[in-house]
């Protein structure tokens, strides 16, 4: 079912570029396109979203169940992936928030979206915050794979 729901966000989004399905509630959705670490393929899903300077912050809560999503495993494999918002497409570096800049973030993402804090007593891991670095298209490919 969560499948069917998210290929159907995804569907909307792209055909009205974010102007239905950009938002979730109190926060804005973006469109994470991962390469999957076994298949190869691209794989793309809606993520509720906050901003930090440049970068974009997602949190791999997976409803607070015991394993991370596989989204989080594919960016663990393959670090660069794609995100559109609205019409904007952009290429992006993934790692994971630690120490104060986690709790930061954490706690920025919660006021968006209540729902994290339930997540995390669902599960005994610790939750991952997802930043999201722009790739400078700019970029030498030497640079970029760094």
């Amino acid at each position: 079912m969560q499948r069917a729901m998210s290929a159907t966000h995804r569907f909307i989004y792209k055909a009205t570029n974010g102007r239905v399905g950009g938002r979730m509630r109190r926060g804005r959705v973006l469109l994470l396109t991962t390469i999957g670490r076994r298949s190869g393929e691209k794989r793309t899903l809606p993520l509720i979203y906050v901003n930090d300077g440049d970068a974009l912050v997602v949190i791999a809560s997976n409803g607070g169940r015991p394993r991370h999503p596989t989204w989080f495993l594919n960016l663990q494999a393959h670090p660069e992936a794609e995100v559109r918002i609205g019409p904007e497409t952009r290429r992006v570096r993934f790692r994971v928030a630690e120490g104060a800049d986690r709790e930061r973030l954490w706690s920025r993402a919660v006021e968006v979206y209540p729902g994290y804090e339930t997540y995390r007593k669902r599960t005994d891991r610790q939750i991952p915050v997802v930043v999201l670095d722009p790739i400078d298209a700019t970029s030498s490919g030497a640079e970029a794979s760094n």
